[in-house]
């Protein structure tokens, strides 16, 4: 049958920071090099904003199937109440639909969106075989599309009796206003390491490894790869540790190495380059 209710009923963190572009601040120190530092927050904006949609999915319901089978929120609400989500389980796959309406909705997080985002789902989310997909239909972040899709299949457990699932995206973020077309293609592996035993989402915790590929708006195209992995935390707003090692295909260009702390829930990151090390403040 299908359900419809109040988006705060069912997400608590969603899809913070779906377009982190370029616009991060930096320091003093950062703008020395420029077009590398601007290059390494594309790329950790692209990271974030599709981890951050991971989040939307681990906590889209409560009933059992799609969800982490958490009962309580943690990290708190960041959608207002003028989203909607609705519930189909009776069609195969099954979906959920986050309906953000026609114009421009005001989210906790200060982001206005419009449009649907569309996850298709089989299966439970903690059963080997589990997968869904995520899609969009005229979905906006303040008047920027985002399109494409995002896969994520549970393959189980590792020797370490934690649960691993296989993420890929390819999606791009289209700006307003004719600025152009950044996309990004990715293969991730994400291992829940923490909260898997308990029955609250704001202590759940993630590792992330993987490589992927950036085109940025004029063309350059730029390779990732995560060198130590990602800790992503439902309850922080940020990475809290990783790094990430980023090259083009300029064999002359340098290797940048992003870094994204020691695990401390805050901003602040590094970026590493011909030697020097810049401080970088992520939004």
């Amino acid at each position: 049958m299908m359900q419809k209710s109040s988006l705060k009923t069912i997400l608590a963190v969603a899809v913070s920071g779906t377009l982190m572009f370029a616009a991060c601040k930096k320091d003093n120190n950062s703008s020395t090099v420029g077009d590398d530092t601007e290059m390494a927050l594309e790329q950790a904006g692209m990271e974030q904003t599709f981890d951050d949609l991971d989040k939307i999915t681990d906590e889209a319901t409560s009933n059992g199937t799609l969800s982490n089978f958490k009962t309580t929120n943690g990290g708190g609400l960041i959608l207002s109440n003028c989203a909607t989500v609705t519930r189909d389980t009776v069609s195969i796959p099954h979906t959920v639909t986050i309906d953000f309406g026609n114009t421009n909705c005001l989210c906790n997080d200060g982001r206005y969106r419009q449009g649907q985002i569309i996850v298709s789902y089989m299966g439970r989310y903690r059963d080997s075989g589990y997968h869904h997909q995520i899609s969009f239909n005229n979905y906006f972040v303040n008047n920027n599309q985002v399109t494409g899709t995002k896969t994520v299949v549970n393959a189980g457990s590792n020797l370490a009796n934690h649960l691993v699932y296989h993420v890929h995206v390819n999606a791009a973020l289209v700006f307003g206003n004719n600025l152009g077309t950044r996309s990004w293609v990715s293969n991730r592996t994400r291992i829940w390491v923490q909260g898997d035993n308990t029955q609250t989402r704001a202590d759940d915790v993630y590792e992330v490894k993987g490589s992927g590929t950036l085109t940025r708006v004029n063309s350059v195209v730029v390779y990732d790869s995560i060198t130590s992995p990602l800790r992503v935390a439902l309850n922080c707003q940020w990475i809290k540790q990783g790094t990430v090692q980023i090259t083009t295909s300029n064999p002359n260009a340098p290797v940048r190495t992003l870094d994204y702390g020691n695990g401390t829930c805050d901003a602040l990151a590094t970026l590493t380059v011909n030697g020097n090390t810049y401080n970088i403040t992520l939004p």
